[in-house]
């Protein structure tokens, strides 16, 4: 089982770039965030020609948004606000697994947090922190209930010093303080998650999966931040096949700022 996840920053704008990406990499499920949709306005059959006949959109005008297109069948799907808000930030699919078993895929955008990692002057750095919270306490309740899950997205979270071009010059930076660090440890903590692209790629090893609009070169620069996660838990851990951050998209004409991550499951 192959499962992908990507912020195309509008899906939309986006399509073809989509198209592509399903076409080459053929994930069994393909999970974005940021469509910066509604409902009614995704793409009326993306991806159908490829055989993802099966999915779940969670949209909202012009901001936020996930979505998940799959060519496996879905047992169930649902989605959840967060914060008292009704940002579209979490969608999630159950489908059966090669032997068999139901596995729960979660599709998350996390709060970026603005520009100012003070949660008592800035707003939208409370709202990530307290998102991130609500995150630990839900999953820490859900483990009561099963043990096979995925949990993808763009957490805007980049927690390793090698998840940044420079930890130094970073560390008061939203994405990398030690304040949403920690907190992204507690939802880490709260089923024992397994960082699955970590698990293959040392954690001595610098990786990224976003880089800013705003370097002119920003390849030469490489000065990124992975912010674009895969986790699963324990019982998925022997399941783990391979793992790769698929770089070149970022390099596609007119882009998205984040490369898809990906992650090959044994099942």
């Amino acid at each position: 089982m192959r499962i992908c996840t990507w912020n195309v920053n509008s899906v939309r704008i986006h399509v073809g770039h989509v198209e592509r990406l399903l076409e080459e990499q053929q994930p069994d499920l393909l999970c974005l965030q940021e469509i910066k949709v509604v409902n009614e306005l995704f793409p009326s059959g993306l991806g159908e020609a490829l055989g993802y006949n099966h999915r779940l959109i969670h949209g909202q005008k012009a901001y936020h948004g996930v979505a998940i297109l799959s060519r496996l069948p879905l047992i169930a799907s649902e989605t959840r606000h967060w914060c008292g808000k009704e940002d579209a930030r979490h969608a999630w699919v159950t489908v059966e697994a090669g032997d068999g078993k139901p596995l729960e895929l979660h599709n998350f955008y996390v709060p970026s947090g603005g520009d100012v990692p003070d949660p008592e002057e800035n707003e939208k750095f409370a709202h990530k922190l307290q998102f991130l919270d609500e995150m630990a306490a839900w999953f820490a309740e859900r483990r009561k209930k099963s043990n096979r899950f995925v949990l993808v997205g763009d957490l805007n979270v980049a927690p390793l010093e090698s998840d940044v071009w420079s930890h130094k010059q970073l560390l008061k930076v939203v994405s990398h303080t030690p304040v949403e660090v920690e907190a992204l440890t507690r939802v880490y903590d709260s089923h024992d998650w397994v960082d699955a692209v970590r698990n293959f790629i040392p954690a001595e090893q610098p990786l990224f999966s976003w880089w800013s609009y705003r370097a002119r070169d920003w390849e030469l620069s490489d000065r990124g931040r992975r912010l674009d996660h895969i986790w699963v838990t324990p019982a998925l851990k022997s399941a783990l096949g391979a793992a790769e951050v698929v770089k070149a998209v970022r390099g596609w004409e007119k882009p998205s700022d984040h490369a898809p991550v990906i992650v090959e499951l044994d099942l």
